[in-house]
């Protein structure tokens, strides 16, 4: 196996919380073949990190270059000024800057895009840009109805800034907040969680900036149910319009148990837009973590499909 390279890029747009030039931090898997297909960029879910698609880049490597980011507050990637911005659209604007680097040498360079949960609507915000010219979309258990139930249930642990008095009781911090992603093994559990943590110290922190939770908190708070509903539905108009312009083809990967990503709105996003391949796997929530075999090797075959 090979190790990852950080990799880091000065972006524009919102102002880091150290007032230097802000960088978005990546990791990149080199091709093993001479003549590669292009790049796979992976992105995240909402409190994770780059590092999460290990396991997904080990294989793809062995036909393409692939990448996967650090999200702004995430990771190695620098912490934001303004809380607020910890929003869609800072991501994407990041993300597309990072497209631009990438095809700086290679106008023509052929980009597939794999996403879960918050890496996936960051991927429809790309994706409906016709100047990104995707190749390939992968969604990961993330389409443009999102449950408010699962929020509220995300909203319960995000941004608490916990510590641990040892690695081992932060894995199991971790696991047990990730019911979600399914049965895994002591050693896949081990090398999901330690990417997330620091130690300082004496004690293991998690890795992310408390405040990416305070524009999530901010849409969540309001003790006004029409308010809400009112929030939750000029989002999903917008996602859906965003859904709805993709052209590349996509693969929609839903969790049978998944909480965020309803069976109705996956049926749906296969009747519409670019009308998503949908493959559903058993005994997992939200959301597949890309780690086991039938996982990866589902979204092997659509990346390498011709």
């Amino acid at each position: 196996m090979q190790a990852p390279q950080l990799q880091h890029l000065t972006v524009g747009g919102a102002a880091a919380a150290t007032g230097a030039p802000r960088r978005l931090a990546y990791w990149d898997w080199s091709c093993q073949a001479a003549d590669h297909l292009g790049v796979v960029v992976c992105v995240h879910g909402l409190s994770r990190q780059g590092l999460d698609f290990d396991t997904l880049a080990q294989t793809l490597r062995q036909r393409t270059r692939v990448i996967a980011l650090d999200v702004a507050g995430r990771g190695h990637s620098d912490r934001l000024a303004d809380p607020m911005g910890y929003q869609i659209p800072t991501y994407a604007a990041d993300a597309a800057a990072l497209v631009t680097h990438l095809r700086a040498d290679a106008p023509d360079l052929q980009i597939d895009w794999v996403g879960t949960s918050m890496g996936g609507l960051i991927g429809m915000a790309m994706a409906a840009q016709p100047q990104m010219a995707l190749r390939r979309l992968v969604l990961n258990d993330v389409g443009p109805v999102i449950q408010w139930e699962a929020l509220l249930r995300i909203g319960t642990y995000l941004g608490l800034n916990p510590s641990f008095d040892s690695e081992q009781a932060a894995v199991a911090y971790l696991a047990s907040i990730s019911a979600g992603f399914g049965p895994h093994t002591p050693e896949q559990w081990q090398a999901l969680s330690r990417p997330l943590l620091r130690e300082r110290e004496g004690r293991w922190w998690l890795h992310y900036d408390p405040a990416i939770a305070v524009p999530f908190k901010d849409m969540t708070a309001t003790a006004d149910e029409a308010r809400a509903q009112q929030i939750v539905q000029a989002g999903e108009a917008a996602l859906w319009g965003l859904y709805d312009a993709i052209q590349a083809p996509t693969l929609l990967l839903r969790g049978a148990q998944s909480d965020l990503l309803t069976p109705e709105t996956a049926w749906q996003m296969t009747q519409r837009g670019p009308k998503a391949t949908l493959v559903t796997f058993g005994g997992v929530g939200h959301a597949p973590t890309l780690v086991a075999d039938d996982q990866v090797a589902v979204v092997r075959d659509f990346l390498w499909s011709s």
